[in-house]
């Protein structure tokens, strides 16, 4: 019987296709043909004022940071419950993190904590959209804007998302995108930044291009470009953008694909769920999840290491996600202890992810939700 991966990619249609033809008209580098066209793609589907290819969602946040002119002793707040670049690309320009609780249903950033983490050297509030699910954008948008402090959505897990109506990725003064090989859409490695604030468009483009004015340059503006401020190698190669290219033309498509996967998972799995003290993932009415991911918490740490275990020997890959970054060996030299996020902790020892990639077939999914079905604990 064949293995089940907890993720695996699958070509749309057109990704070779693309390759080929951007290694045919001699531009692999970056900004070449099919890194406009996605960047083009990205703002008509979003409705955002620029969008930049950049080579990982990562470097995206690390744009954000160098963007906002973070010193020394700037603060900026994020969940704890999240992936280390969250934090890193903020930390990495002088920035010190604090550390947020989640909400215990989205497992997103609990807004209602916020107005407490907020001091004079707060610059930012970065949400994470988990599971493609938003934050309480409102809620966050006004404590943000009375305090005189920038929103940038980590949006990793939210493209195609909507929260009220709105686009995910567009609440923010800059949001982040992935296109990593486990997101809905991909090439392998790669992200955006998305600009909704025209004041940063010129500087991003600044930035993305090693610190030069480059792009204000081809566009005839300035006769020669030359080194104006700070920046680094943020573009992905063409190549890069002719596979994503295709999968973002292949969108609709993939997204009905995976809302598809992700009920078949709620629905063979609600009882079995009720009656043994397992927690479903939780969207609100007003929120329009990505169909990221689909995840259980489980009853308890050693019944979610039982699963894992009773799935890896049938051949099936089962995943635990985050580590409270609070508690991590660089959290705790930022004075956190344990206890300070309680939801994240107790969270992040029982929730367990299962395999969910585009080409899930049904019958290997239903194999998935019958040997769950069957696995037995003493716990």
């Amino acid at each position: 019987m064949n293995g089940i991966p907890f993720n695996k990619v699958i070509l749309t249609g057109s990704e070779i296709d693309y390759v080929m033809q951007a290694i045919t008209n001699g531009h692999i580098s970056g900004d070449g043909p099919f890194t406009k066209k996605c960047e083009g793609m990205l703002q008509d589907i979003l409705g955002v004022r620029r969008a930049l290819l950049t080579t990982s969602c990562t470097h995206a946040l690390e744009m954000a940071a160098l963007l906002l002119d973070l010193q020394p002793g700037d603060e900026i707040i994020a969940p704890s419950f999240t992936f280390v670049t969250t934090v890193n690309a903020f930390v990495l320009h002088g920035a010190t993190p604090v550390f947020a609780d989640i909400r215990p249903d989205t497992l997103n950033i609990d807004e209602n904590g916020l107005a407490a983490l907020i001091t004079p050297r707060t610059r930012a509030i970065i949400p994470v959209h988990y599971a493609g699910v938003g934050c309480e954008m409102d809620a966050i948008l006004g404590i943000a804007g009375e305090a005189g402090v920038a929103v940038v959505e980590d949006n990793a897990h939210g493209l195609f998302g909507k929260y009220r109506g709105k686009n995910l990725g567009t609440f923010g003064c800059m949001a982040t995108q992935s296109f990593h090989e486990t997101k809905n859409v991909t090439c392998g490695e790669g992200g955006a930044l998305l600009l909704n604030d025209p004041r940063y468009v010129e500087r991003a483009e600044i930035i993305r291009e090693k610190g030069t004015d480059r792009s204000r340059f081809f566009r005839g503006l300035v006769d020669k470009y030359t080194w104006v401020d700070l920046g680094s190698s943020y573009v992905p190669s063409d190549i890069l953008a002719a596979f994503l290219c295709a999968q973002l033309e292949a969108r609709e498509c993939v997204q009905v694909r995976r809302q598809r996967i992700w009920e078949r998972y709620h629905e063979g799995l609600s009882d079995w769920a009720q009656d043994r003290g397992v927690r479903l993932p939780i969207v609100p009415d007003h929120c329009q999840q990505a169909y990221h991911m689909f995840y259980m918490l489980m009853p308890s740490l050693e019944q979610r290491q039982g699963l894992i275990a009773h799935l890896k020997a049938l051949g099936i890959t089962s995943v635990f996600h985050y580590m409270p970054l609070h508690l991590s060996d660089m959290g705790r030299r930022y004075g956190c202890e344990e206890g300070a996020c309680p939801v994240t902790e107790n969270v992040s020892d029982r929730l367990l992810r299962l395999p969910f990639f585009n080409g899930l077939t049904e019958e290997d999914q239903m194999r998935v939700i019958e040997e769950i079905k069957g696995f037995a604990h003493p716990g």
